[in-house]
C-alpha cells in the first residue's frame, strides 16, 4: 500500500477554513484557540496538583461551572481570577520580551 503524501501547508489550511490572517474570522479562531491552550494548562496543572475543580473554585473565590468553562476554554477569565488560579496552583508565570533578530 503506498503511502499518500499529500502535505500541505497547514497555513493554506487556516486560510481556507478561517480566512487570511488579519481577517475577524482568523482573529476569532486564534483567541479560541489560545482559550483552549490556556485552559488546558490550568486543567493539567490542576490534575496534577490533585484537586478537584471545586476545590480549585473555592481557593480562588469562583464556582466549579466556572472553572470547568476556563478548562475548557469556553470563557476567558479576568487577569485577576488568571493569576490567583495561577497561584493557587503553584505555577508560575514570566512576561518577557522576545528578543528580535
Amino acid at each position: 500500500m503506498q503511502a499518500k503524501n499529500d502535505i500541505g501547508s497547514f497555513d493554506a489550511i487556516l486560510d481556507a477554513k478561517y480566512g487570511k490572517l488579519g481577517t475577524p474570522e482568523r482573529e476569532a479562531f486564534h483567541q479560541e484557540a489560545y482559550a483552549f491552550c490556556a485552559g488546558q494548562i490550568i486543567s493539567d496543572a490542576r490534575k496534577h496538583e490533585k484537586i478537584t475543580q471545586k476545590e480549585l473554585a473555592e481557593k480562588v473565590g469562583t464556582n466549579k461551572t466556572y472553572i470547568s468553562k476556563i478548562e475548557n476554554g469556553i470563557v476567558e477569565p479576568s487577569v485577576g481570577l488568571f493569576f490567583r488560579i495561577i497561584d493557587a496552583l503553584g505555577l508560575k508565570l514570566d512576561i518577557v520580551k522576545p528578543s528580535v533578530q
